[in-house]
């Protein structure tokens, strides 16, 4: 049974903007008809957890259940903070791309989708996050990233593999006096 919000909402979740996790926080808040609740993005979830703790507002953690370490997340705020749905939503589509006309050597990636990267002759770089694969890349840190197409376009990246959207489970989690 979907969750009935009734009350603007502040959902914290991994930035920067054009990540997984920011698409599912507007989609959850888009499906609950929440028009007034914002999406607050962290360079980590475990940021993001800390800042909804501090938030005088109403707020929860919208988390993506592959992210590394969620699993101290939830129980380091086992007496804190409460799961409160769990849903399928369909990723961007990631993509693996480049600065065009490099030697793709060094990698960017965040952890959860590394393994795209299997059987590739190439340097890795973990990231906290797809976007920020994107934006390190783009900045000549890197030669190119697993990244979402929307990350690769935003920077102007050369797209080699597109490996298509993956259907992916989101979590939210609140505070236990928060009512979502």
């Amino acid at each position: 049974m979907p969750l009935l919000v009734t009350k603007t909402l502040r959902v914290h979740t991994l930035g920067p903007s054009g990540t997984n996790c920011e698409a599912a926080a507007h989609h959850w808040l888009h499906q609950r008809g929440m028009s007034d609740g914002t999406v607050v993005l962290h360079p980590t979830l475990e940021r993001a957890a800390l800042d909804v703790l501090a938030d005088p507002e109403p707020s929860a953690l919208l988390a993506c259940v592959v992210y590394p370490n969620l699993h101290e997340i939830v129980f380091k705020n086992l007496a804190q903070l409460t799961m409160r749905d769990c849903f399928v939503f369909p990723t961007h589509n990631m993509v693996y791309a480049g600065r065009a006309g490099a030697t793709w050597r060094t990698v960017a990636s965040h952890p959860a989708p590394v393994n795209l990267l299997d059987g590739r002759d190439v340097e890795i770089i973990l990231v906290n996050s797809n976007a920020a694969a994107a934006a390190i890349c783009s900045s000549g840190e890197t030669d190119a990233c697993i990244t979402t197409l929307p990350a690769a376009q935003r920077h102007q990246l050369e797209i080699r593999a597109d490996f298509g959207p993956v259907p992916m489970g989101f979590s939210l989690h609140a505070p236990q006096e928060c009512d979502v």
